[in-house]
């Protein structure tokens, strides 16, 4: 959620990014409803300081007639506020300086890291590799779950472990906290998260994207990310603890609205996927520097594992809900002859955290040396970042180390923890 005071001052920049993400929002109503919402305020402030000395004098007569009027503006001012709640719900994030503008048609390419695999052979997709070598079974998913599904078996499950270990090792290094998360959220969380109130393209919402269990009013996550940044929610975080940093392992689930076409085939784009997942916690003038970090080490986990990739950023249209920069790493696929996105290193600014009501504890002590009379509290920037999606790593890695027999190369990075250093056909 904004400040509303950032709205009122930057109103035309705000109205830009409503108009960027496709949503519609009257927030001329918003600012006539605050102006109400401020003058209610102070109207029941005052009744209520009138009441409390007609109670001094014992003025019973008075105090009926004012208990009266307080009660009726009381109402008011509870159905003005519920009105404003909902319009700040409403909009979205702000993008940050530097974020170009535009549709995804204006994404700006970065930085390229290495050459797309080329190969002395017709390379297979990874649905034929899967299938030759036995380690990814989607017709019997299709059986027994539906489409969109895949079974993961033999050395593909010690593929998908090899990457999940490579990841956690690297990012305890740096100081995250490994988490294993619940893999289901409350509604009014989803409020807080803000991702339900965003758009996917003309037909879809957001909130269509998600799996919701209406017996316990209860939704599926979508990504990990969802129940780390909600976990500290009213909260205030100790200065000192800042940073702080989760590294995630959990099933995503989506039901992936308005996707078609190749991206349905095989496990590219599936119903249920498991992620490691990054989440930081900062101070607003650690917000750039740390997510930086955050790209830093999912660029170095692509170049270790030897994965031709570009950076891509993201224009202001293709932000989501919450978004006010996105930097996406996209991984070359060979059977698709183009790069596709792998990774999102993001921040939310402090707009996840205010509507999740997430601070941090100022110390007292001001640079001119004198000292609050109690502690200042401020809200926390939300940064995010996929450091491994793991279906889409093990089709980029069957994909670009395969060989003309069918058997694919296992990245060297990985061979501690699968203990073999490729997979051989069994079919």
């Amino acid at each position: 959620m904004l400040d509303i005071n950032f709205i009122r001052e930057n109103l035309e920049k705000v109205k830009k990014a409503v108009k960027d993400k496709k949503l519609e929002v009257d927030l001329d109503k918003l600012l006539k409803l605050d102006g109400e919402r401020r003058k209610l305020t102070t109207d029941v402030d005052e009744l209520r300081a009138k009441k409390n000395e007609a109670a001094k004098k014992k003025d019973i007569e008075a105090g009926k007639k004012i208990k009266s009027e307080l009660n009726e503006l009381e109402k008011k001012l509870h159905e003005v506020e519920k009105q404003w709640q909902d319009l700040m719900y409403q909009i979205p994030n702000v993008p940050v300086e530097g974020v170009p503008e535009g549709d995804a048609s204006n994404n700006k390419i970065l930085r390229k890291e290495g050459e797309p695999t080329k190969f002395e052979f017709t390379p297979k997709d990874h649905v034929e590799l899967g299938e030759i070598l036995d380690i990814i079974d989607i017709p019997r998913a299709a059986k027994v779950s539906g489409t969109r599904f895949g079974y993961l078996k033999n050395e593909g499950v010690l593929l998908e472990f090899a990457l999940v270990q490579l990841a956690i090792e690297t990012l305890r290094k740096e100081k995250f906290i490994p988490i294993i998360p619940p893999a289901l959220l409350k509604k009014e969380i989803t409020d807080g998260l803000g991702y339900w109130h965003g758009k996917i393209d003309d037909e879809h919402t957001a909130n269509e994207n998600y799996y919701y269990l209406p017996t316990d009013n209860l939704y599926l996550i979508g990504t990990g990310e969802h129940v780390i940044v909600s976990m500290h929610s009213d909260e205030v975080l100790d200065e000192k603890e800042l940073p702080k940093k989760y590294v995630a392992f959990s099933p995503c689930f989506r039901r992936e609205a308005g996707s078609y076409g190749q991206d349905t085939k095989g496990i590219f784009r599936v119903h249920q996927f498991d992620k490691v997942e990054m989440v930081a916690f900062v101070k607003p003038e650690d917000d750039e520097t740390e997510r930086g970090k955050m790209l830093s080490i999912a660029e170095d986990l692509m170049k270790r594992l030897g994965l031709p990739y570009q950076v891509v950023q993201l224009a202001s249209g293709d932000l989501s809900f919450p978004g006010a920069e996105t930097k996406d790493i996209e991984t070359w696929i060979p059977s698709q002859g183009k790069f596709r996105e792998t990774h999102s290193i993001s921040t939310t600014t402090d707009f996840q955290a205010r509507r999740l009501n997430i601070k941090y504890e100022i110390p007292p002590v001001f640079s001119n040396g004198s000292i609050a009379s109690q502690p200042l509290k401020g809200y926390v920037h939300i940064l995010n970042g996929t450091c491994f999606a793991i279906g889409r790593m093990i089709i980029a890695i069957l994909e670009n180390f395969q060989r003309e027999d069918g058997s694919v190369k296992i990245p060297e990075v990985l061979q501690k923890y699968t203990g073999f250093s490729e997979i051989t056909p069994k079919k």
